[in-house]
């Protein structure tokens, strides 16, 4: 009977701690709250029945029996230095300059992750169970804060996945989510107490409570996003090790992107100012670091601060006010985005009223409703975005949004994304979409159409002189010209009147239409709003596909092989040239004289691999993996990442797995690392080397 009751312990042990993982971890939960609290109260009760079970590192054991009496202030066995920062992206390219001229030019692959607004902590495990948490203090001293940092559900108390080393000290953010804040203010002001400012000041007090049973109850939580000491990790670079200790049930850090070199950082800052992600966290920049390990050991330390990371924080700003309703709006693609729409309010020097609440479960999230108090942000040149309900100044019960179920403009039953988070209208000749659409194909990063901008597509729209991009090419001076304005003009004596578009501004139009027809054939896949393609993608794909025939012929598997091209971009592409509206859409380009070809680089067609797909795989012996790839480039192949019947040939190193094995499948040559270098090897060094005059 004991064996049997201990083993069931073990079982409920061992299936709360997969379903926390799931839950804070993978954001994957597998059963209901409900559910959880049965098997979290079943385990409880065992062990209060038979106290001889109880163990420190049980789920049960989330919160100590008594409060410390003090804070121990305990040395840091590898000091928490602090990070650099800039608020400048010419300091940013400055530092990676800096970083490149310090490793002699070789390649630095740079990990890109948020910066969490919340407190540092450093958490140790020795063979797998939770024994000490620390906070950063002076770097070389923290405050021991183990007994609250052990109430945080993220963190397992004993290390999941049967792979735990002998210690593992991971460095971290200590946070809160502002749905969280919202309904800790709640209690508060029910309780009579004050409420909290911002997500960083309650977490920082919570953390440094004496009594863990007062930080269990204010829900806060963990991402690792660095290490500290360690005996037994395998990991050799920051995204192994993200993905090692996400394995031993440890949250990472999300959202992290791995970018090949400085030029790739700075066009994924500029994207990042124009629009944060839906983030349920507060974040204040943009930490930047080395990827490899042994690069950040020979790049070294400051005094105070790595020389391998820095941090692009943002100007934070934020206002109170109201939110008087909420409307939608639809997108190039047919996304509906609910848009908030605000008591007007000043936030650094710019009159807000209105901001994006990005789709239904941020709405849900947030619990967000027409006439609430809400908090409003805005970093840096990021559009404002409301970030937290004030809950308790909701002085009665405000009804629940609910989100549309047809388009508002064409009223086309709405669709959710298969296993995603946005809702769209599906019908590709949704008038608002076609505005969209035709002022982003008009923009600099669409087809660069001088003239084109908002106001003159309403015009072209209401006047029904274009219904498609093809249309654009068909427009004359004439029909432009005598059309009105869709926003009347005042007058000398303040009257409104109708004012023509004009010759000067017709011939400007027509001009812009008429030099975008040459852009090529990259410029077009980026201009005409197919989901996930944007210009870099295009290029990608262009460089692959250089004409329309042959993008039109290829697979999904064909597209999904191109370097940098994930499944997810290639069934986009492929389901968009596969549609009636893309077959029209090109059909009709073609009509109009729209070039859908894309320039060969005709330096790189005398070369040896010019043209050619190769892949490299398992472990090699000669090269370091950038050394190979950078070879392939330089004598005009193309380094994939994927095999497929496209692929010329696999380069098959030691243990190399699922690739070589799909290489044979599809009959793709396969050579050694020796024979590539012998055949390749040399042609490779003199296309390298400079002139000698």
């Amino acid at each position: 009977m004991a064996s049997s009751i201990a083993q069931r312990v073990e079982e409920l042990r061992g299936e709360i701690r997969r379903l926390d993982r799931l839950y804070y971890v993978e954001a994957a939960p597998a059963v209901s709250d409900l559910e959880y609290d049965r098997l979290l109260q079943e385990l409880r009760q065992l062990e209060e029945q038979y106290p001889d079970l109880q163990t420190p590192d049980s789920p049960t054991q989330r919160i100590g029996d008594a409060p410390v009496e003090h804070l121990v202030q305990v040395t840091h066995q590898v000091p928490m230095l602090s990070i650099d920062n800039t608020y400048s992206r010419e300091d940013l390219r400055a530092y990676f300059d800096r970083t490149e001229k310090l490793l002699e030019g070789e390649p630095i692959e740079w990990v890109m992750e948020f910066k969490i607004d919340g407190v540092a902590a450093s958490v140790r495990y020795d063979e797998g169970r939770m024994v000490l948490a620390l906070t950063r203090g002076n770097g070389e001293v923290g405050d021991d804060v183990t007994h609250n940092i052990r109430t945080i559900r993220d963190l397992p108390l004993q290390m999941v996945g049967g792979h735990a080393p002998q210690v593992l000290e991971v460095r971290g953010e200590v946070y809160m989510t502002n749905a969280d804040l919202a309904d800790l203010n709640l209690r508060q002001i029910k309780a009579g107490s004050e409420p909290f400012k911002n997500t960083r000041n309650v977490t920082a007090g919570t953390i440094r409570l004496l009594d863990p049973s007062l930080a269990a109850e204010r829900s806060l939580r963990f991402f690792c996003h660095g290490v500290g000491e360690t005996i037994g990790m395998k990991a050799t670079n920051h995204m192994e090790f993200l993905v090692e200790v996400g394995s031993m049930g440890i949250p990472p850090t999300p959202e992290v992107q791995l970018l090949p070199n400085a030029d790739e950082v700075m066009k994924a800052v500029a994207l990042l100012e124009e629009g944060m992600p839906d983030l349920p966290f507060e974040v204040d920049g943009i930490v930047f670091k080395v990827n490899d390990f042994k690069q950040r050991e020979r790049l070294g330390m400051r005094s105070k601060s790595p020389r391998w990371l820095i941090a692009y924080k943002f100007e934070k700003y934020e206002a109170v006010t109201r939110l008087e309703t909420i409307t939608v709006q639809v997108g190039k693609t047919g996304t509906i985005t609910p848009v908030a729409n605000l008591v007007p309010v000043e936030i650094a020097d710019t009159t807000v009223s209105r901001a994006s609440l990005h789709n239904a479960d941020e709405i849900d999230r947030l619990d967000v409703r027409e006439g609430d108090v809400v908090v409003v942000e805005k970093a840096g040149k990021i559009i404002p975005k409301v970030v937290r309900v004030e809950k308790h100044e909701r002085k009665t019960e405000l009804p629940r949004w609910e989100f549309p179920v047809a388009c508002p403009e064409c009223q086309t039953t709405l669709e959710r994304d298969s296993g995603g988070v946005y809702i769209r209208c599906p019908n590709p000749a949704c008038p608002a979409q076609l505005k969209q659409r035709l002022i982003y194909f008009g923009s600099r990063p669409g087809m660069d159409i001088d003239g084109l901008g908002d106001e003159l597509v309403d015009v072209l729209l209401a006047e029904r002189l274009v219904s498609s991009y093809a249309d654009l090419y068909r427009l004359t001076v004439e029909q432009i010209a005598s059309v009105n304005w869709i926003r009347k003009r005042k007058g000398k004596d303040g009257q409104l009147i109708d004012v023509q578009v004009g010759e000067a501004n017709a011939i400007k139009l027509i001009d812009g239409i008429d030099q975008s027809r040459g852009r090529g054939l990259a410029r077009v896949l980026a201009s005409i709003s197919i989901r996930h393609v944007g210009p870099r993608v295009s290029k990608l794909i262009a460089c692959e596909y250089p004409t329309i025939d042959a993008l039109m012929k290829a697979d999904v598997e064909d597209l999904a092989a191109i370097h940098e091209i994930g499944d997810a971009i290639a069934e986009s592409v492929h389901h968009f040239c596969l549609s009636e509206y893309g077959k029209r859409t090109f059909d009709q380009f073609q009509e109009v004289g729209v070039d859908l070809t894309e320039p060969v680089d005709e330096a790189a067609e005398g070369l040896l691999l010019s043209g050619k797909s190769v892949v490299v795989t398992g472990t090699l012996k000669k090269f370091k993996r950038d050394e190979i790839k950078a070879m392939i480039e330089t004598l005009g192949g193309r380094a994939s990442s994927s095999i497929s019947k496209n692929t010329d040939f696999l380069v098959a190193g030691d243990k190399a797995g699922s690739k070589l094995t799909k290489a044979n499948e599809l009959g793709v040559e396969v050579m050694t690392e020796d024979e590539f270098q012998s055949m390749y090897g040399s042609d490779a060094a003199s296309v390298g080397e400079p002139d000698k005059d």
